[in-house]
C-alpha cells in the first residue's frame, strides 16, 4: 500500500482578479504545509496542470497556465497535463498509479467544483481510497444561470457533502499533519 499526493490545478489562472468571490483564503498556506509533509516524508506528489485546448479557454494562456509560486514541482515530482476536468482522462495517471503501487490518495487543488471533484469522483471508481482535504481545496462563487452567484461557500459544502463518504474521506489539513507527526 502506498499513497500519493494529488496536487491539483494550482496555477496562476485562479489567482486573476477578475474571477468571481473565493473561499478558503489560507487555503493555499495549507496545501504548502501538506506538500512539505509529503515530501519530508518522502511521500510522492504528482503534479496536474491543466491546459486548455480552445483559444477562447481561460487556460489556453501560458501565464495562466503556470504553477503558482511555491507550487513548482520539485525535482522528482511527477506533472500530468491534463485537457479536460478529470486528472484520468488523457493521462497517463492511471496507468503510473498502478505501476508505483499507489493505492490511496490525498487530493488538493483549485477548484473543488470542477477538476477536484471529477478527479476524487474518478479514483474513487477506480478503487483508489480517497481523502480529500476541505479546507486546502478552493472555491469560486457560481453563476445559478439566472442573473444571481451561489456563494462560494455554498458550493464547497455542496460539493463537500456530495463527496464525503462514497467517493471520499473529508478531513481537514489539520488532521492530516497531525496524522503523520
Amino acid at each position: 500500500m502506498a499513497e500519493a499526493l494529488l496536487v491539483v490545478d494550482v496555477q496562476r489562472g485562479f489567482l486573476h482578479p477578475q474571477l468571481p468571490a473565493r473561499n478558503n483564503d489560507g487555503a493555499e498556506g495549507k496545501m504548502q504545509k501538506i506538500m512539505e509533509d509529503f515530501r519530508c516524508s518522502g511521500r510522492e506528489i504528482i503534479h496536474i496542470q491543466h491546459r486548455g485546448t480552445d483559444s477562447s479557454s481561460f487556460f489556453y494562456d501560458e501565464e495562466n497556465i503556470r504553477f503558482q509560486s511555491g507550487f513548482e514541482p520539485r525535482l522528482g515530482e511527477k506533472v500530468f497535463t491534463k485537457n479536460v476536468n478529470s486528472a484520468f482522462i488523457g493521462t497517463n495517471l492511471l496507468a503510473y498509479l498502478r505501476e508505483r503501487g499507489i493505492d490511496r490518495l490525498t487530493v488538493i487543488g483549485c477548484t473543488l467544483p470542477h477538476c477536484v471533484s471529477t478527479t476524487v469522483r474518478m479514483a474513487a471508481n477506480y478503487g483508489f481510497q480517497v481523502t480529500l482535504v476541505e479546507d486546502a481545496c478552493v472555491t469560486f462563487a457560481l453563476s445559478d444561470g439566472a442573473g444571481d452567484f451561489l456563494s462560494p461557500e455554498m458550493v464547497h459544502l455542496y460539493n463537500i457533502a456530495a463527496l464525503r463518504d462514497e467517493f471520499a474521506t473529508i478531513v481537514s489539513a489539520q488532521q492530516v499533519l497531525e496524522k503523520y507527526i
